[in-house]
């Protein structure tokens, strides 16, 4: 299959055939990923990524259940000094 690289505003675009998108299961907005090659490029389809929850996300910061990451209390509260320019307190 052949395709021609055309003007495209200041860049340069290629259109991907309708049916090669269909057989390769991508869509319009899908992301793909670049990677420039010894004689050309390749197009990979990107893996969406995965909503994680905040309590996983916390488990995998600090490497422990969240039952054992245990509250952090705020610390003194800081004087940054006066305020200067056009602060809003």
């Amino acid at each position: 299959m052949y395709a021609t690289i055309q003007k495209w505003g200041n860049s340069q675009g290629l259109r991907i055939p309708k049916a090669l998108l269909e057989a390769l299961g991508l869509r319009e907005n899908d992301q793909v990923e670049l990677v420039q090659e010894e004689n050309g490029i390749s197009i990979r389809k990107v893996s969406p990524v995965r909503h994680r929850p905040l309590e996983e996300r916390l488990t995998a910061f600090y490497g422990k259940p969240l039952e054992d990451i245990g509250r952090i209390e705020n610390g003194p509260e800081v004087d940054w000094g006066k305020a200067e320019g056009t602060e809003v307190w």
